[in-house]
């Protein structure tokens, strides 16, 4: 009875933990929007601003708008914030699937090469000197369409090479992953020694940023990602399970290699497009489950909820760090940002594991 009253009461502070922490990051995300809306290089009024936002979503007419000033605000930094909150998710969202798949603290979408393959696809295009090309997807250009090719098929080499005798072990996984990034990132180093002209190029949409991104990006990245999350959803119960290990899954009903396979296709779905539209962002899908988890535990269906909540916050103030830090409206890429503030976590993960395994 006492164990019993104690899991109810455990169970109960966790469920209030959750609850505050999501309605937090929910106010925190629309209270950031806000105020990023009003931060640019192009001063504009905060009262205008509201004026202009409520026109946009058709509370009031566009008359006494002024049409340079609506650009700015929607078209340019209103569809750069959404895009960025919504890579934000996409990326703590996979990186919560990965480390639970894998069974490894440290794994994100670099592990399995889904963010290399991407860096690839769009380092063709790069080199090609394609980027201008119409896909029709969204309207819009070769590079986001490319990127998000060579990652999926990244992501089915992995698959491919880690299946032994019918099975997808999560051992050999991580071998494929890295096996498959190293011969990725030796093309691209190929591709920037033979044409310097496109090495800058590749580097800076290596290194991930909005700068330039629109609505067609939000719309080509969008269906993506709800497929993506989708079907994580869907076998997020099973999540739970799979962190016991394999054997204990099996005895328990669960068909771990299909569950394995659809979770990384949902999550690789989710991070390969995020990549596309973004280029290389890393950290967010390290860092942010972690801090979440440490604040309300390891279940991962509210700790993929929350874990997306926060990461579409820490990419929405890393991408407005970006592009207001330099003086002269320079933008730092969004990926800089993200490394300065996930390097330091990372350094204290790693001590802090190989603590925890001498005792």
């Amino acid at each position: 009875m006492e164990r019993t009253r104690g899991e109810k009461t455990g169970g109960s502070c966790r469920t209030r933990t959750f609850t505050g922490l999501l309605l937090a990051l929910a106010l925190s995300a629309v209270v950031s929007a806000f105020l990023a809306v009003l931060v640019g290089s192009y001063p504009i009024p905060a009262a205008e601003t509201v004026s202009i936002l409520k026109s946009a979503v058709g509370l009031t007419g566009a008359s006494q708008i002024d049409e340079a000033r609506r650009l700015v605000i929607v078209d340019i930094r209103l569809s750069r914030i959404i895009l960025s909150w919504l890579v934000g998710v996409a990326l703590a969202s996979a990186g919560v699937v990965y480390q639970c798949v894998l069974r490894n603290p440290l794994a994100d979408p670099f592990t399995l090469g889904v963010s290399t393959g991407a860096a690839f696809g769009a380092s063709v295009v790069i080199y090609g000197g394609l980027t201008g090309i119409s896909a029709g997807l969204a309207g819009s250009n070769l590079l986001p369409a490319s990127a998000l090719t060579g990652a999926l098929l990244a992501l089915a080499a992995v698959l491919a090479l880690s299946r032994v005798r019918g099975f997808i072990r999560r051992e050999t996984l991580v071998l494929a992953g890295i096996a498959v990034a190293t011969f990725l990132s030796a093309l691209i180093s190929l591709i920037k020694s033979l044409d310097e002209e496109s090495v800058s190029n590749i580097v800076f949409w290596i290194m991930g940023g909005f700068q330039g991104r629109g609505w067609s990006h939000v719309l080509l990245f969008l269906p993506y990602l709800l497929a993506g999350l989708l079907v994580i959803w869907r076998y997020s119960r099973e999540m739970d399970i799979l962190s016991l290990g394999d054997i204990q899954a099996r005895q328990l009903g669960v068909n771990v290699g299909r569950v394995r396979v659809m979770l990384l296709v949902g999550a690789s779905l989710a991070a390969s497009a995020a990549v596309a539209v973004s280029g290389v962002i890393g950290f967010v899908g390290l860092v942010v489950p972690h801090l979440v988890r440490l604040l309300q535990g390891a279940e991962h269906r509210p700790l993929l909820i929350t874990s997306g909540l926060a990461g579409g916050l820490l990419l929405l103030w890393s991408d407005l760090a970006a592009r207001t830090i330099l003086p002269n409206g320079a933008e730092l890429p969004v990926g800089v940002v993200t490394a300065l503030l996930g390097g330091p976590f990372f350094c204290i993960l790693l001590r802090k594991k190989s603590r925890e395994e001498m005792q």
